[in-house]
């Protein structure tokens, strides 16, 4: 799992991901897209498939480059073991604000004299 953050951590590397979440890329395209050049997206590529985030299918010259499913699954469900966590602090921070709200008395307003 730290191995797929800290790939995901490099900002173009996430952007590989994003623009994978369409459908496999060739090489060319990924640099097309984003503006990279070519030792560059090879690179971020390299790491992305050997931290287990995306697969490589030779097509005639081409290289193709897809999301694994499985790093995706595994990512979602390291995730998932902080929702409820998350949801408790917010359900929390609701029952605050709603006690808050109760607890204000509405203010009078002032008149305003003009002199």
């Amino acid at each position: 799992m730290m191995q797929t953050l800290q790939a995901l951590a490099e900002p173009n590397r996430f952007q590989i991901v994003e623009l994978l979440r369409d459908g496999p890329h060739s090489v060319q395209e990924i640099k097309t897209r984003l503006g990279f050049n070519q030792p560059q997206t090879s690179k971020h590529l390299r790491v992305l498939r050997e931290a287990g985030l995306v697969d490589v299918r030779p097509l005639a010259q081409q290289r193709r480059y897809a999301l694994r499913a499985e790093a995706m699954r595994q990512l979602h469900e390291w995730t998932e073991r902080y929702r409820s966590l998350w949801e408790a602090r917010f359900d929390a921070l609701g029952a605050l604000v709603t006690e808050i709200e109760r607890n204000q008395k509405p203010r009078k307003r002032r008149k305003q004299t003009c002199r």
